[in-house]
């Protein structure tokens, strides 16, 4: 006879604060950026200086796009959520009532007995912060406890996107040539496939197949920038 289960618990990743996905996101964006700009202009193949310069500038501008990106955005949604929180808070001080009935309709329309959804309603209207989030939650779809931050998943994206765009720019510090390009492509190969597996365990999916996708992501985009970089820069020789 099996002995009953007890104290089962689900395990839920964090998706409210944004932190992992903006650094796992980031670090992909300055990978494939990167990789792409530094082949880009060693199709041309110009002096390793060029290059050099070219994959600093990249990250330095690719960082603080990303993470004011982020920033914008994130900072954007808080103050739309806090704009209706608000509203929200000013009809329940003057229509009590009317939102009382709102939530007993809401209640209804779910499948909940009259007599039960008017009980419910009852009981989350007896405190304003309890209403206020019962509401918030109902009818906006908004968690007022778990409003996103803005200033740890924007220094995660800054962090990580230059992370990711300093590994194709490593072997450009120290040679040149042929040789930085090989050396480029294999870190940044070793990379794609490890942010990808990443990437996967952070959704669920097979780290296999998000490692290859993003593999694939990143060698369409650096061998198109090369291609390109060589065409351009023999047009101009």
């Amino acid at each position: 006879m099996s002995e009953p289960q007890m104290g089962h618990e689900e395990e839920h990743r964090d998706l409210t604060g944004g932190t992992a996905r903006a650094a796992i996101f980031g670090m992909s964006d300055g990978l494939v950026t990167n990789i792409s700009l530094t082949l880009g202009f060693a199709g041309a193949n110009p002096a390793p200086g060029v290059v050099r310069l070219a994959g600093i500038a990249g990250l330095v501008a690719g960082a603080f796009s990303m993470a004011s990106g982020e920033y914008l955005s994130l900072k954007g949604q808080r103050e739309l959520f806090e704009r209706e929180l608000a509203v929200e808070r000013r009809a329940l001080a003057e229509h009590p009532e009317i939102e009382r009935k709102e939530l007993i309709g809401i209640y209804v329309s779910k499948g909940i007995d009259q007599h039960l959804a008017e009980e419910l309603a009852e009981a989350m209207m007896r405190s304003p912060e309890m209403a206020l989030e019962t509401h918030a939650r109902e009818e906006l779809g908004i968690d007022p406890g778990a409003i996103p931050g803005v200033w740890r998943p924007s220094g995660a994206s800054f962090v990580a996107f230059a992370l990711g765009a300093f590994i194709p720019l490593v072997p450009w510090l120290f040679v040149g040539g042929s040789t930085a390009v090989i050396l480029s492509i294999a870190l940044s190969v070793v990379a794609a496939l490890t942010v990808g597996a990443l990437l996967g365990r952070f959704t669920g999916r097979s780290a296999f197949v998000s490692a290859v996708r993003q593999l694939t992501v990143t060698t369409l985009a650096a061998g198109v920038t090369f291609v390109i970089g060589h065409l351009v820069g023999v047009s101009t020789t």
